[in-house]
């Protein structure tokens, strides 16, 4: 059975529907930056999205070439992530999607190298046609954060962060959101295939004690 990040790490894939406070350890992605809004038909982020999924791709199926990567188990792809912010502010401000900066990641398996890496993003450009030098190894270590898992379209996440800062104020946290801390979101459904208002989104944010 390949190993499944979604069911072997369900604190941080699959929280409740109400906003739970979480110490995210760090972690490995596949990173890609841009700007802009993401729902542009063929922008930036509809781009970099295709290398991600080139290169994680690449990786999950590196047994199957001569490069062996040590310490290799067979995995399920991760679902695809996000880290957001927007000039001026703390948070995102979901109505001005035009001033996103965006990180879209992938999550890493501990084992696979810089050097692993390099060689999916070079077999990825060659062997796909499609030029993955965009993508970067990208180590994250979030720490203490509010999490919650949003039900709906994302135009609908300021109702669901506003209880997620309710909590907070109830339980003296508040959020600590800067350029190195970031709105991060889970993608748990395929916006391609599931209706929106069927769309699991986990949303989490940065936080320290008052």
């Amino acid at each position: 059975m390949a190993f499944d990040f979604k069911k072997e790490y369900k604190e941080f894939y699959m929280p409740k529907n109400k906003p739970e406070i979480i110490d995210v350890p760090k972690a490995n992605y596949i990173a890609v930056r841009g700007e802009g809004d993401p729902n542009e038909e063929g922008g930036a982020y509809q781009r970099a999205i295709g290398v991600l999924y080139a290169v994680a791709y690449t990786l999950k199926m590196s047994y199957k070439t001569e490069h062996k990567i040590e310490g290799f188990y067979e995995y399920v792809v991760p679902p695809l992530e996000g880290f957001w912010r927007q000039d001026g502010m703390d948070g995102v401000d979901h109505a001005d999607k035009s001033a996103f900066h965006w990180i879209s990641v992938i999550r890493l398996p501990e084992f696979i190298s810089k050097e692993d890496f390099a060689w999916a993003v070079e077999t990825a450009t060659r062997k796909k046609k499609l030029d993955c030098s965009s993508a970067e190894f990208l180590t994250v270590e979030e720490g203490l954060c509010v999490q919650i898992m949003h039900l709906g379209s994302f135009d609908g996440e300021p109702a669901t962060i506003a209880l997620m800062d309710a909590y907070l104020e109830q339980n003296g946290y508040a959020n600590d959101m800067n350029e190195h801390r970031l709105h991060h979101e889970i993608y748990m459904s395929d916006a391609r295939k599931v209706a929106p208002e069927k769309w699991r989104t986990v949303i989490r944010h940065p936080i320290r004690k008052v």
